[in-house]
């Protein structure tokens, strides 16, 4: 096949895309197709990771409890269970195509430390590289987040968009038990319209008050969590339905079709397919005319144009806040500019943190056209009349001084520091490698072609 680029690809299940929602019992005609579907994929020269829920679902089954229960310990102990039976029955299913696979289990923990964040890229490039088939999940026998749903993944959505972007992949797909976005309710609206692109999620307004199914914790609304997080870091992000496995591989050719043709997205499908189309499966190539010119229905977020990856993307993602820096805009743009986080552009604190601990980066009201933090730090100050833009966040970052030491600064020159404190371990509030911005100030897309969403319920 000509003109081939070899493809990362992350495909994330759902509880309810993996086991029957009343029943238990695990669904394996969905399954036996999405195993064909991956190593129809590998055997093409792509790279595939399964990012699989469905331990506690298959330990209910296990252990013939009817519902989910409320105790922390015993659900933990029920993914105890499911885990290494969900893990057999993979291994069962991909050692019939002779396709080698391999656990990892992951926490939030394991995300916020960044030298565990970087052994666990390390594990994902070997083992693609092995040409092994990664099959993750959260543990759920430790992670009380998510389980509780506190700081949760999102029953494995966000961890399937962090994943993604650890990897450097270039698709993730979220299989759900709906084709794709609408602009209304289609079990209501009998004229809803499919959204097939969404070109910046941050202006998306979308109807996300259904919850996930029994079994699982996410729906929709993680979705378009897990989708803000994969695109930020360059991952395309396709939503379509999990009982049609091979949708994926014609959407597969649908993209690439496009992308050779020069084409971003286009408002209509293509009425005829191209001479010489790229085909991602040689097994499943008889699917791949009317996937290029009739492509399954699917919504496809485009990837930032500016990807925020590697230890940008784990400050931003990886680290869970515990407090608030309030910055004027003056220590926003410095910061825009490479430069550091100095005391003099903090305008408020909120939280409790210690050092080297994230906080969120927030910019409030300016003190005045011409006012800076960088000018003031060098005795620029020009003052003006207190302007109001409206507080939004902008970043995070890892501090050099606590909570309370900030409160202290906050304001003052570098200069100051040591004079209120009786230390200066830093001029600087943050160091400039330690913080990273969202950088939605140097895009500005549109939402296509409709802003209101309404899938259903997702899982």
């Amino acid at each position: 096949m000509r003109n081939q680029r070899h493809l990362t690809i992350v495909v994330k299940l759902g509880s309810s895309s993996i086991v029957h929602e009343r029943t238990h019992e695990p669904l394996l005609s969905i399954l036996s197709l999405i195993v064909e579907t991956a190593v129809h994929l590998i055997k093409d020269g792509h790279r595939v990771v399964i990012v699989s829920s469905g331990a506690i679902a298959v330990g209910l089954r296990r252990m013939n409890v009817e519902k989910r229960p409320k105790s922390l310990p015993r659900t933990q102990a029920l993914a105890a269970v499911g885990q290494c039976r969900l893990m057999s029955l993979w291994e069962s299913l991909f050692a019939q195509l002779q396709q080698p696979i391999a656990q990892v289990l992951l926490t939030r923990n394991d995300i916020a430390d960044q030298t565990q964040y970087i052994n666990a890229q390390n594990t994902f490039t070997e083992l693609l590289g092995m040409g092994v088939i990664p099959i993750v999940n959260e543990n759920d026998t430790l992670a009380v987040s998510e389980i509780r749903q506190l700081e949760k993944f999102g029953d494995n959505d966000t961890l399937s968009a962090i994943t993604a972007a650890m990897v450097h992949a270039d698709y993730l797909f979220l299989m759900t038990d709906v084709d794709c976005l609408y602009d209304k309710n289609p079990r209501t609206n009998p004229d809803a319209q499919a959204i097939e692109v969404v070109e910046d999620v941050a202006s998306l307004e979308a109807d996300v008050s259904s919850a996930g199914s029994s079994i699982g914790t996410g729906g929709m609304s993680t979705k378009i969590v897990a989708a803000r997080l994969a695109t930020s870091a360059g991952v395309t992000t396709v939503i379509t339905r999990s009982s049609s496995p091979g949708n994926i591989v014609n959407i597969l050719n649908y993209v690439q079709s496009m992308k050779q043709q020069g084409h971003r997205k286009t408002p209509s499908l293509p009425a005829t397919p191209p001479e010489d189309p790229p085909s991602l499966s040689h097994s499943i190539s008889s699917f791949h005319i009317d996937a290029v010119s009739n492509p399954p229905l699917h919504t496809r977020f485009l990837p930032d144009p500016f990807p925020i990856r590697d230890r940008s993307f784990w400050l931003l993602h990886g680290l869970a806040p515990h407090g608030t820096l309030y910055i004027d805009a003056g220590a926003h743009r410095a910061l825009v500019a490479k430069a550091g986080l100095y005391a003099a552009g903090i305008v408020d604190v909120e939280g409790q943190f210690a050092q080297q601990e994230a906080v969120r980066l927030v910019v409030v009201q300016g003190k005045g056209p011409g006012w800076s933090s960088a000018a003031y730090e060098n005795g620029l100050n020009s003052g003006g009349v207190p302007i109001d833009t409206g507080p939004a966040e902008v970043g995070r970052a890892l501090v050099n001084y606590s909570a309370v030491e900030v409160i202290r600064i906050k304001g003052m020159k570098s200069t100051e520091i040591e004079k209120v404190l009786g230390y200066a371990d830093s001029e600087y509030v943050a160091l400039r490698e330690n913080v990273s911005l969202t950088r939605r100030e140097k895009s500005s897309r549109l939402v296509t072609p409709a802003p209101v969403v309404d899938a259903g319920r997702a899982n």
